[in-house]
């Protein structure tokens, strides 16, 4: 017989729980846009990746965002996440001229998304500093503090638009997993360990020492 309709939203979120996704943060900026990459079941998290595209002021605005678009497909083809989170794009009122900049930038990670058949979502960066430090207005020496004890990294995670990446990263895999948000608190667990991988991305995994 077919289960019930409670039997089946529990076995639903025992899937979920115990399924491994994977999900790419994305931290855009034209000078550097931030990657991070984390795999887990639920609240557990497996292993992490993280790097950074930066593009030249030297260069012209075209090929900066090609140069973006093309790494971004690279890593998006290799790494076929479940899930794609950006953080949403704001802009202030004393520098109009960079939240164009990261405007285009969100459009080009939002095209690249789409062309490998990804979902995508955004994350404005107040609900992504609320959600991982419990302060909306936290700086981001402040994020990156969490993030780092969230994951156990052993290390100050450099640059500071990786670590930021990391943390849409960890949101959207709370999310996958049907589970509660972070809370550094809560962290009592041995965190991954470092896999290190191809230009930009530095990988980390659970239960061992590094290895390329």
């Amino acid at each position: 017989m077919p289960a019930g309709g409670h039997d089946a939203r529990r076995l639903a979120a025992f899937i979920r729980g115990h399924r491994m996704f994977k999900v790419v943060g994305i931290d855009p900026g034209l000078a550097a846009t931030g990657i991070g990459i984390v795999s887990g079941r639920g609240v557990a998290v497996d292993g992490y990746s993280f790097g950074c595209i930066q593009t030249s002021k030297s260069t012209c605005l075209s090929h900066r965002l090609d140069h973006i678009f093309s790494r971004l497909m690279q890593v998006f083809t290799a790494e076929a996440p479940d899930l794609v989170v950006v953080e949403d794009v704001f802009s202030l009122k004393e520098y109009p001229k960079s939240g164009i900049a990261l405007g285009q930038v969100s459009g080009v990670v939002l095209l690249a998304a789409a062309r490998t058949g990804l979902s995508a979502v955004q994350v404005p960066v107040r609900e992504a500093k609320q959600a991982l430090t419990g302060n909306g207005n936290a700086s981001k020496a402040q994020l990156e503090t969490a993030v780092r004890r969230l994951l156990g990294h052993p290390s100050l995670i450099r640059p500071s638009h990786s670590a930021d990446a990391l943390g849409l990263a960890i949101i959207g895999l709370y999310r996958c997993g049907g589970r509660p948000e972070p809370r550094v608190a809560e962290r009592g667990v041995p965190g991954p360990r470092c896999r290190p991988s191809l230009s930009p991305l530095k990988r980390h995994r659970t239960g061992g020492s590094n290895r390329t």
